[in-house]
């Protein structure tokens, strides 16, 4: 056990962690416009250290910073882990009289921090991911102006955060791609085993969108595309992630739902894709899908293994006729 108070851990912790994982960022190589940010928060502050931290579940990890050797802590040392509890600018005036901070290491021995300000990186979501923060070797105050100053760089951060995100984004229905999906899913994968939650998969393809492409253009393919993924994130959780694989192929990974439910979910998108309104509407043209659904099992050993079932479901449901959710499930 650490000779310091543990650190508090915030309401939202399971969700703030996948929020993390989903910005890909992490372990990921600084850039220019990181560095120019902290150029800019150092020149204004006057502090020897600053820093973009991020606030994993065991650790802390900066994805840039100046005048810190490491690019790591513990989370048990990081000031970070107790400024993400708050929404506004944390503000340590002297670490050695605050009984949080006293016997850390990081302030009775390199980099002897005395005094430490973070305001949170926040996502649209309310999230905290991390801190920018600034540290000196000496005590210090910050009033109210320069706390709404560090407050308005941290959300200069964020938008740096929110850029990388969006690059890797599919343009038209603003969903991750395959890769992400992979990266993001085994992770989803791993966390269910290891906490024992039910964990599903839906692959559904829009049986019709090469007809649409030739019978009205791209241009209305794209808007059924959009269409369709704004409905399908009404039938989601905040801890569920959607994902386009190809070019009317779509995975949803359900967390926490059981088979059931799982099956309910998928069958109702379905009938409601069929009612989806588009520029087809007065024709006798009728938007579907297919469906391949199938839930994690005891025996399943990675990611893949969900992926494969739920594609054969899928070709189920393509060969038996389209226009239905097909499942495939291993075990009881």
């Amino acid at each position: 056990m650490a000779p310091y108070p543990a650190y508090p851990v915030p309401a939202d912790e399971d969700q703030r962690l996948r929020e993390l994982e989903r910005y890909g960022i992490l372990d990921a190589d600084s850039d220019e416009h990181f560095d120019r940010i902290l150029d800019l928060t150092a020149a204004i502050f006057g502090t020897p250290i600053v820093a973009i931290s991020l606030v994993e579940a065991d650790r802390q990890w900066f994805l840039a910073r100046r005048g810190l050797a490491v690019r790591e802590t513990p989370r048990e040392m990081a000031l970070c882990a107790h400024a993400i509890v708050h929404d506004e600018v944390m503000v340590v005036p002297d670490a050695r009289a605050d009984e949080r901070f006293r016997s850390n290491p990081l302030v009775f021995a390199d980099p002897h921090i005395r005094f430490y300000a973070g305001a949170p990186l926040q996502t649209s979501g309310g999230h905290n991911l991390g801190t920018l923060c600034v540290i000196d070797r000496e005590p210090r105050e910050l009033g109210p102006e320069q706390r709404e100053l560090l407050h308005r760089l941290a959300q200069l951060a964020m938008r740096e955060l929110e850029l990388r995100r969006l690059a890797h984004l599919c343009p038209v229905t603003g969903l991750p791609t395959r890769h992400t999906f992979l990266s993001i899913g085994e992770r989803e994968f791993e966390r269910a085993r290891r906490d024992q939650h039910p964990l599903s998969l839906l692959l559904f393809d829009l049986d019709n969108l090469r007809l649409i492409n030739n019978r009205w253009g791209h241009l209305a393919g794209d808007q059924v595309l959009t269409d369709v993924v704004q409905l399908a994130r009404t039938f989601l959780q905040p801890q569920d992630f959607a994902a386009r694989l190809g070019d009317g192929e779509f995975a949803l990974l359900l967390v926490g739902i059981q088979r059931d439910q799982a099956m309910a979910l998928a069958d109702g998108l379905r009938t409601a894709v069929a009612h989806l309104p588009g520029v087809y509407s007065h024709s006798d043209f009728r938007l579907t899908i297919s469906g391949g659904l199938t839930v994690l099992s005891p025996s399943d050993q990675r990611l893949s293994d969900l992926i494969h079932r739920a594609g054969r479901a899928l070709e189920l449901a393509k060969g038996n006729g389209r226009n239905q959710i097909a499942s495939l499930f291993d075990g009881p």
